[in-house]
């Protein structure tokens, strides 16, 4: 049987950082050096590597993943059959929303990395890759878009997300659950994804800087009205509850929504936020009222890279408001 070829792209993270002299670990190995510590990989696919970047996932940029996306998609046209992207966890549930939205591949794409260096006991990197390379060599993940796969569970880029700072289990989807899992080598498909948020295909060449707000208990907003004058050009608020901000603030939200999108999330891990139950100052029909667009399931970080994303394409506020309410955000028609 001939075995898929699979190509692997190191972004750098943990997975590959080991000891520096100046104290601490730091991204050093290439994906060959990942590659060449798991012989078994060579059961399950040919792989091909590539280092596209060596830093920590915290400094990844949104033209970075941009340039992934353009890599993959010249891999594919190339004939290969699948793709893992490794890289740090910070901010992996960041690339795979990222890579789902900018790829719109029909091949499976895998986003993956490690909670553990190389150097540390019971280090997951090995692991974690085998299985994601497992993972990306089944072709039946493509209808399932990008997924992100650690600890042999495989999640969809849009729910997962970090939710521990140590555990090698830290990735969860909140709200959901994953979808499959990787057990004695086999890939273990339980659902598949909605796919209700369309590729984005338009050129990135406006410029988009979105700002993200949590409005806690006793904030009163200081910080909006000086959004427009710092260059943001969108605003997330991250309110309470099922999408509930102080009612000190919605003058200062009501000023901000003159000047740019504002769509409204909440801290809370999972669950929609709300249209049409609460009708006090600051509540969620109050803020609809005054202009700003519910994000509907999508946490506030996956609702800033979205908004990011739209205006970077020259979208209009219509067609925001649209991508949004297809995310569980709409009003109901009565």
């Amino acid at each position: 049987m001939t075995l898929p070829r699979i190509l692997v792209v190191s972004l750098g993270g943990t997975i590959t950082m080991t000891n520096s002299a100046a104290g601490g670990i730091a991204p050093t190995l290439t994906a060959d050096h990942l590659i060449a510590s798991v012989p078994q990989l060579a059961q399950v696919a040919n792989l091909e590597a590539i280092t596209q970047f060596s830093m920590p996932g915290a400094s990844l940029s949104i033209q970075n993943l941009a340039d992934v996306a353009r890599l993959l998609q010249t891999q594919f046209a190339a004939g290969i059959d699948g793709a893992v992207v490794v890289q740090g966890t910070d901010t992996i549930e960041d690339t795979a929303f990222v890579l789902d939205m900018l790829a719109g591949h029909d091949k499976p794409v895998v986003v993956t990395g490690a909670m553990r260096g190389p150097q540390a006991a019971g280090a997951d990197g090995p692991a974690n890759l085998l299985a994601a390379v497992t993972v990306a060599a089944d072709r039946r993940v493509a209808e399932l878009g990008v997924v992100v796969v650690l600890n042999d569970e495989i999640h969809a880029a849009r729910w997962s997300q970090k939710s521990h700072t140590s555990l090698t289990s830290a990735f969860e989807s909140p709200g959901t659950s994953r979808i499959g899992i990787v057990a004695e080598g086999r890939v273990e498909i339980f659902m598949h994804p909605i796919k209700n948020l369309l590729p984005i295909t338009s050129a990135l060449d406006h410029p988009s800087r979105v700002a993200q707000v949590s409005l806690g208990l006793g904030e009163e907003g200081w910080l909006l009205p000086a959004l427009s004058g710092l260059g943001y050009t969108g605003g997330i608020i991250e309110g309470m509850g099922a999408g509930h901000v102080p009612a000190a603030t919605v003058d200062a939200i009501s000023g901000l929504v003159a000047q740019m999108p504002v769509i409204l999330c909440s801290r809370v891990r999972a669950g929609r936020v709300f249209t049409h139950t609460y009708g006090f100052a600051g509540s969620e029909m109050d803020l609809v009222k005054r202009g700003v667009i519910c994000c509907g399931h999508l946490s506030s970080a996956k609702a800033r890279l979205l908004l990011t994303l739209l205006q970077s394409t020259g979208a209009t506020h219509d067609a925001i408001r649209a991508a949004f309410e297809s995310t569980g955000g709409a009003i109901p028609v009565k």
